[in-house]
């Protein structure tokens, strides 16, 4: 009998962490309360080897943006049990330093979150305006995809992998809907007709390889966010992907909404100024 239950503790032991929408939503909120109360250890399940990044670059959470404690004025998350990640997009636009946050965390086999990687937006960033991105998210709908009309998982991804091919290759044909909004800082494609405008509209790099791409996919919501290096974007360096976020909600088969977030390496990102690029 001792055996037996030694066998069955062990295979307990074993077993495969279950990643449910539920846990993998409750991560994402403890990960918005650390960014609302720059206390990490209410972050109850971070794995004692859990890297962060910002901008690609190694930092900590005890002097990094999560130490600072932000007045955050509209978030969502994005899930996916696949791959056991969440997306997170934040807006802060507190004058006295606004952000526009994109923060991919992965959990490992037990549950714990084990990489939370950060594109963090604010003053001198591509086309930064947190104000105005505050502005025109809440004009849009973000709602679960009714489960008899949801894209597959492949659907979704390959919407956004279309979008960042395409900037590289200018016969890939992306599958852009109608009506379509592309929201990056203050620049916003709908402003003209939010029900029947449409992204494709010209503008998109025709030789910017969009490289290293990570995802996260979640069917439920219609979404696909990769974090890629935007190749040529920063001028001052513009043989390296600058970090970026580029999140799609696809609706039909069709991508409805665009929202970006590129920290560029400079202010400006080497141009007169941080306008539109589409």
């Amino acid at each position: 009998m001792a055996f037996l239950f030694a066998l069955a503790s062990m295979a307990t032991s074993t077993m495969a962490f279950d990643c449910t929408r539920e846990y993998l939503q409750n991560t994402a909120d403890s990960y918005v309360d650390l960014m609302a109360s720059g206390q990490h250890d209410r972050f109850e399940n971070i794995a004692y080897t859990m890297k962060y990044f910002e901008n690609n670059v190694t930092a900590s959470l005890l002097n990094g943006v999560p130490a600072f404690g932000l007045t955050i004025d509209a978030h969502r998350s994005i899930l996916d049990t696949t791959q056991c990640k969440t997306m997170t997009e934040l807006i802060a636009t507190d004058p006295k330093h606004p952000y526009v946050i994109h923060t991919q965390m992965t959990l490992d086999t037990e549950g714990n979150v084990n990489l939370i990687d950060s594109i963090v937006t604010d003053a001198g960033d591509w086309a930064f305006n947190a104000t105005g991105t505050s502005y025109w998210n809440s004009q849009e709908t973000w709602s679960p995809i009714p489960e008899s009309t949801r894209d597959t998982r492949e659907t979704i991804k390959a919407a956004g992998e279309a979008y960042a091919d395409r900037c590289n290759d200018v016969s890939v044909h992306v599958p852009f809907g109608t009506p379509c909004a592309r929201l990056e800082g203050g620049a916003y494609t709908g402003r003209g007709n939010l029900s029947a405008n449409t992204c494709d509209i010209g503008g998109l790099p025709e030789h910017g390889p969009m490289t290293n791409r990570k995802y996260v996919v979640d069917e439920v919501m219609g979404v696909v966010d990769i974090f890629m290096g935007f190749t040529g974007l920063d001028r001052t360096r513009n043989t390296e992907g600058t970090p970026d976020s580029h999140m799609f909600r696809v609706e039909g088969g069709r991508i409805r909404y665009i929202h970006t977030a590129s920290a560029c390496f400079v202010d400006g990102c080497g141009m007169n100024d941080t306008g539109m690029f589409l």
